[in-house]
């Protein structure tokens, strides 16, 4: 068992911490676990190949919104764009469900800050496997935004707005997963679905995989995988995580250097946010997509 893993296992419970405001709050934590208790009504529902299609469509549309708007622009800067092509961004990286964009990037700034010590948000070699992958998003500790670490997008009142509002996406989301389904049984019954349907598995399943697919990179990417580089925390390199997150998964290459766009550093390391921001770019949507200097690659193991 690798030194990070074991640290993982025995790191102690967050709810044991010093300070004693951390912990998951049962009411609070109720819609959470909600979504994940809707993904039932599949059963109910059935599925078709359309529904499957939605899902997978659903899963890969919003977890772009995690991987390339909130980390890689909100967090990091590592790219440009224009002021209504942010505001389009935000809205589609708050239907991931995983709270305001401001909120988001913020205490992501504190990660890097902090990385695997105590002041870490989610390190699961200080806190452990369930905090760092669940436990710490759902804390009432960390329920408002750290406006002091994200003052460059803070100025924009339109960002303000969907980091207020930002469950109203999801909502909208929802409705219109099941208008969908319901048109498409009135239109096309061939197709064999329903607005239940649709909305099973084209909101809550694929909000749920989202769910977890985000979060394996603060759970798993500190403990399994390579490292190429140095760096003063546990980052690792994981192909399988980077698959799963569409190339948040060269985690290593991130935390060495986290103002580069792209995290795979070679052409064999597929980061498909990196493909898409770059086509993104010829339509010059995007643009000043920040690379690795050379430094870093010279220090590559």
């Amino acid at each position: 068992m690798s030194n990070a893993l074991q640290d993982a296992v025995a790191a102690p419970s967050p709810n044991t911490a010093a300070d004693g405001h951390e912990g998951t709050p049962f009411v609070a934590s109720l819609p959470f676990w909600g979504v994940h208790a809707a993904c039932l009504l599949a059963f109910w529902a059935g599925w078709s190949w359309i529904a499957l299609l939605t899902c997978a469509a659903a899963y890969f549309v919003r977890m772009f919104g995690v991987t390339a708007v909130y980390h890689r622009y909100f967090s990091h800067r590592t790219y440009k764009t224009s002021r209504p092509v942010q505001f389009v961004l935000a809205v589609i990286g708050t239907s991931a469900v995983q709270k305001g964009p401001l909120w988001w990037a913020a205490h992501h700034r504190v990660h890097h800050r902090y990385a695997d010590t105590d002041k870490d948000v989610h390190s699961p070699t200080v806190r452990g496997f369930w905090w760092s992958h669940v436990g710490w998003i759902l804390s009432n500790k960390y329920d408002e935004t750290k406006w002091e670490l994200i003052r460059d997008f803070a100025k924009f009142p339109e960002l303000r707005f969907l980091n207020r509002y930002h469950l109203l996406t999801a909502v909208a989301m929802a409705l219109g997963m099941f208008g969908f389904g319901a048109l498409l049984n009135h239109s096309f019954p061939s197709l064999h679905t329903s607005g239940l349907q649709m909305l099973a598995w084209g909101f809550f399943v694929s909000t749920t995989l989202l769910y977890h697919g985000t979060f394996s990179i603060n759970s798993l990417s500190h403990v399994f995988g390579r490292r190429r580089f140095q760096t003063k925390d546990t980052s690792r390199n994981s192909f399988v995580l980077s698959l799963i997150t569409l190339g948040e998964g060269w985690h290593n290459n991130h935390h060495r250097y986290p103002a580069s766009e792209r995290q795979g550093f070679y052409w064999w390391e597929i980061d498909i946010t990196h493909y898409i921001l770059r086509m993104l770019s010829w339509a010059r949507l995007v643009w000043d997509l920040r690379e690795p200097p050379q430094y870093i690659y010279a220090e590559a193991e």
